[in-house]
């Protein structure tokens, strides 16, 4: 449709008797011409000012001569060719305006060609900061885990670091641990990380009524066949794949080498724990462990694994 037309559109729809003109421009709209979005938008504007003086009309008292059915229905026309009159002007109430804006948008072709963006820069290159090596501690004496045949990490870094706790917990046990190794055969390593799993690294083991520990660092109860003295504690024990906590009778003793010597002997001299013995595998060991009955955490075997493997332990009975 052409400019002059959209024009003559226009001009044809100023009579509100004139309902053919409307309908032709409402055929005009569906071009998406400019000229006819202008000239549905201004009929959009006359619309809206038709429902306001529709407003005032039922707002305001009626009486007189006016107050028929013919009265109301003169007064309806004349308010439709108002807000024709209003909405066609020049500039009307600039509702027409944004209506038209609005529509030529909408009918805005779309682009057939882009350049387009990048996906992605780019990478820059961004120099590493000089990694300074640290020497290793040579120690005037062998260490007995090197003698084993275990690896000895390297210095431990910002995230590995060995606790307070975990530091005191080791040079505490150590020498029972070692004195224990070489009576029995049982790695040092795989007692002291099993002794950490049982009490969380000796925060909490067994102790008597007066405060002081029971040097029960493997969480031995003490059944029918223990004479010795005894402690009560909590527990959690995992039954029917539910964990309950209850209170148990454990035993004590008078050090941790009797603790060490203690849970050795229980190794050597229960067949159930005949396939641990002499086992250098952590995971033979762990395994073994949990295959027994030792406890009845079903991630146990797990759990110890990752701490005879871990840096922590490894660090802190390396120096």
């Amino acid at each position: 449709m052409t400019t002059s037309n959209a024009t003559a559109g226009i001009a044809a729809t100023s009579s509100v008797l004139d309902t053919g003109a409307l309908a032709n421009l409402k055929r005009q709209a569906k071009s998406g011409d400019p000229a006819a979005n202008k000239a549905v938008a201004k009929q959009f504007e006359a619309l809206f000012l038709q429902m306001v003086l529709k407003s005032m009309r039922e707002a305001t008292p009626r009486e007189g001569l006016l107050d028929s059915e013919a009265g109301r229905l003169y007064e309806s026309l004349l308010d439709q060719q108002l807000s024709l009159n209003l909405g066609g002007g020049k500039r009307g109430l600039g509702l027409a305006e944004m209506i038209e804006a609005q529509m030529n948008r909408q009918n805005a072709p779309l682009p057939t060609a882009s350049e387009g963006l990048p996906l992605q820069r780019p990478p820059r290159a961004f120099p590493l900061p000089e990694q300074k090596a640290m020497p290793l501690r040579i120690e005037a004496v062998i260490d007995p885990l090197s003698a084993a045949g275990i690896a000895v990490s390297p210095a431990p870094t910002s995230a590995t670091e060995v606790t307070p706790v975990q530091r005191k917990f080791v040079d505490r046990l150590l020498p029972a641990a070692l004195a224990a190794e070489r009576s029995t055969g049982i790695p040092a390593h795989f007692m002291m990380a099993q002794a950490a799993l049982e009490t969380g690294w000796g925060r909490h083991e067994p102790v008597r009524p007066d405060g002081s520990s029971s040097f029960n660092i493997f969480g031995i109860k003490a059944g029918a066949g223990w004479s010795g003295p005894t402690v009560e504690a909590s527990t959690t024990e995992v039954v029917a794949g539910l964990a309950q906590t209850r209170v148990e009778r454990f035993r004590a003793y008078a050090s941790y080498e009797q603790s060490f010597n203690d849970y050795a002997r229980l190794l050597q001299d229960n067949p159930r724990y005949a396939a641990v013995l002499g086992v250098r595998e952590p995971d033979r060991f762990a395994r073994g462990l949990q295959a027994a009955g030792y406890a009845t955490d079903p991630q146990y075997a797990s759990k110890l694994e990752r701490i005879i493997g871990g840096p922590a332990l490894r660090q802190a009975m390396t120096g």
